[in-house]
């Protein structure tokens, strides 16, 4: 069986320079995968001994992100967390940042709101933008504000795994996201949805009850629907409309 090494290669990190979008090369750092934890340890405390204070989770709260949260807390107790407050999301949802918040103190969590209120972007485009033109609404209620939200970050973490649709299987555990012109950091990438869940029972961390209601994917409530047995992890979003990403993950 070929050995597995921690191996961090970076001429950058000898510099003393962090890896960024600009200075993005050949020679990336190597994590392994023979653990537990399926890597994603090392890969966190690379991620905050490289970025500290300048890399920012944006968290959706969903089952991925109750792992996440946790591995963070155990390597920085005081991480940013961002969560886009869309103000179309499940009142599940609500409750579970809020458990999040007394469990983590320490986290610092900003709920980052977009521009428009619904109002004014009723208003502005029209009632039901989401059913009309999704990809319209997500740009303005969920890209804008990650736009903001990572402009003073070098870096993100992400809790994409690969196996959750097809468009994320090649997702690596340090990218160049030209979307945001940033190092994405995907932490998760080898965990299956059994993974997650084993470790959501064994640490019994809170999680959405909507999962439990058939909800594996969870987004905006006018926009997320129950998946049937045998149905595609995202199945249930943006159903019927041709549509199974919001645009945060999408590559230009």
């Amino acid at each position: 069986m070929e050995e597995l090494f921690y191996i961090i290669t970076l001429e950058v990190v000898c510099l003393g320079t962090p890896l960024t979008y600009e200075n993005w090369g050949s020679d990336l750092p190597v994590f392994p995968i023979g653990d537990s934890l399926k890597g994603s340890m090392r890969v966190l405390e690379w991620a905050y001994r490289e970025y500290g204070d300048d890399l920012v989770y944006a968290c959706s709260f969903g089952a991925e992100g109750m792992v996440l949260i946790d591995l963070i807390s155990k390597v920085k107790p005081d991480a940013s967390i961002v969560f886009l407050d869309t103000d179309l999301h499940f009142k599940e949802t609500y409750d579970v940042i809020r458990q999040v918040e007394a469990r983590y103190p320490q986290l610092q969590i900003e709920l980052v709101k977009p521009e428009l209120t619904l109002a004014e972007q009723a208003d502005a485009y029209g009632d039901a933008l989401w059913e009309r033109q999704p990809n319209l609404c997500c740009q303005l209620r969920k890209i804008k504000p990650l736009e903001r939200a990572l402009a003073p970050a070098t870096a993100w973490l992400s809790g994409l795994r690969r196996d959750q649709s097809p468009s994320r299987q090649f997702t690596q555990f340090v990218n160049k996201d030209d979307r945001f012109q940033s190092i994405k950091v995907c932490p998760l990438i080898h965990w299956t949805w059994d993974d997650v869940w084993d470790y959501i029972r064994s640490e019994d961390l809170p999680y959405n009850v909507l999962h439990d209601q058939g909800y594996p994917s969870i987004g905006c409530d006018k926009c997320t629907r129950p998946v049937e047995d045998g149905q595609d992890y995202r199945d249930g979003r943006w159903a019927g409309m041709q549509k199974t990403e919001c645009g945060l993950h999408v590559q230009p």
